[in-house]
């Protein structure tokens, strides 16, 4: 789907376009900063897509969308909520106030896609297969996927944002939320011993009720996590013995 976006706000452009880059099945043709170079792009219908700013200089958001006999699908992106209902009777498709969360982001292009959008880590780069040792995720690390088998990774550490997936031969970071990755990973093979912490049950060397040795690599445990992390890692070592 190819995205074109128009907004006169230099750090709103860069947000767009990096949250565009990471949705897979979008693609950005231009940014513009005002209406009069973002017109020859609608005018000959290479948008399907057009996130849309409605405070600019000269021309609204909304006075383009009335002038437009062509209309691609459209993401009203603006700072302001009095805009709504008139938006809407305008058929848009969403209405996202600023600042912009990648969640509702992905939200609003769900919507236009036709379809469930939870992250760059989705259901079909999931691959849980009868065998562990088999079994694999697809993660994205800047442009590209990576095929990470499960049996592979060591422990995942949460970075905000982003979560860097400690694995046998090195380390992948990628835009994703820690909770996400938790309801995804079979609970019989890892668990979260803290809020920033997943680890995988086999990779265990020593521990303690405040800490897990992964190698030379001590995680704490959080308070809120003591129980269960005692429970599956007792649980593990006798099914393991």
């Amino acid at each position: 789907m190819k995205c074109l976006v128009l907004d006169d706000e230099p750090l709103a452009l860069e947000l767009l376009q990096k949250y565009i880059e990471k949705v897979e099945g979008l693609q950005l043709i231009k940014t513009c900063r005002n209406v009069m170079d973002a017109l020859p792009y609608l005018q000959n219908r290479q948008a399907d897509l057009l996130f849309l700013d409605i405070q600019m200089p000269k021309i609204t958001g909304i006075e383009l969308l009335k002038s437009l006999t062509f209309r691609p699908k459209i993401i009203l992106t603006t700072a302001y909520r009095d805009y709504a209902i008139e938006a809407f009777d305008l058929d848009v498709t969403d209405y996202l106030l600023k600042p912009i969360s990648f969640e509702r982001f992905l939200q609003a292009v769900s919507k236009v896609m036709g379809q469930k959008l939870n992250a760059p880590f989705t259901e079909p780069d999931y691959q849980l297969l009868h065998s562990f040792n088999e079994s694999y995720i697809y993660l994205r690390e800047e442009r590209e996927m990576v095929k990470v088998y499960l049996k592979d990774i060591i422990y995942i550490e949460s970075l905000r944002d982003y979560v860097r997936v400690k694995i046998t031969t090195g380390q992948i970071i990628t835009y994703n939320k820690i909770s996400y990755l938790e309801q995804k990973l079979p609970e019989n093979k890892f668990i979260r011993v803290h809020r920033s912490f997943i680890i995988a049950l086999e990779k265990v060397s020593t521990f303690t009720p405040a800490t897990v040795r992964i190698n030379d690599f001590s995680i704490p445990i959080g308070r809120n996590y003591k129980n269960t992390t005692m429970k599956a890692l007792n649980r593990f070592n006798i099914l393991s013995s």
